[in-house]
């Protein structure tokens, strides 16, 4: 038996729901406190220099949608643990 199918053999034994369920959740929760962190941030950041505010915004929306990439990497990768 090689280590392949030892290790398909253990996880098919496994039930990994759970831990699959947890791991989409805290990815969930990490992704929406960066976004938030990100707004927060940026929001401060158009306030001190108005002028600025294009620039900023185009960076805020950018390092958003690479964190929703990212989150939905990790949520199909839950996802997919389960079946």
């Amino acid at each position: 038996m090689g280590l392949y199918s030892t290790l398909s053999t253990i996880l098919a034994e496994l039930n990994l729901a759970p831990l699959a369920a947890i791991g989409a959740g805290l990815a969930i929760i990490g992704a929406a406190i960066g976004i938030g962190n990100i707004g927060q941030r940026a929001c401060e950041a158009i306030g001190r220099q108005p002028e600025a505010g294009g620039a900023i915004q185009t960076a805020m929306i950018i390092s958003a949608a690479l964190i929703e990439g990212a989150t939905l990497f990790a949520l199909v990768i839950c996802l997919l643990a389960i079946l």
